[in-house]
């Protein structure tokens, strides 16, 4: 089992930036793919970056490359998404999501563990 708590939510302007933080506990975390995704209202859940176990091993979305930069801890056990350049569009509920084995990991039914979320609200 693996419990991901995310912190780091909340309400900014657009242009602004925010960081968003999951911490990890349960099982060798340097094993895990990470990765967040995103739901906002009436929308389907959808990929927004990853990060393996190498921390070279990243990818995002087309809608975040380039704002977004996400990185991992793993003496902490956390991972972390650095949000710039903020949009309305980018207002949702943000999930912190592990994997143990997968096949596409930009697929949400390839991640066995998952956060509460953690609401993030971009203002116009």
């Amino acid at each position: 089992q693996v419990q991901l708590v995310e912190s780091g939510g909340g309400l900014v302007q657009a242009g602004g930036s925010m960081r968003l933080s999951c911490a990890a506990a349960g099982r060798p975390f340097s094993n895990l793919r990470m990765a967040w995704f995103r739901q906002a209202p009436g929308k389907e859940r959808e990929f927004v970056s990853t990060i393996g176990w190498s921390a070279r091993a990243t990818d995002y979305a087309d809608s975040v490359k380039g704002r977004f930069t996400i990185s991992r801890d793993d003496a902490k056990n956390t991972v972390h998404l650095q949000m710039n350049s903020l949009k309305p569009e980018d207002t949702a509920d943000y999930y912190c999501a592990a994997a143990t084995v997968y096949t596409d990991y930009r697929r949400s039914d390839q991640y066995n563990y998952w956060g509460q979320g953690t609401q993030v609200t971009v203002s116009s």
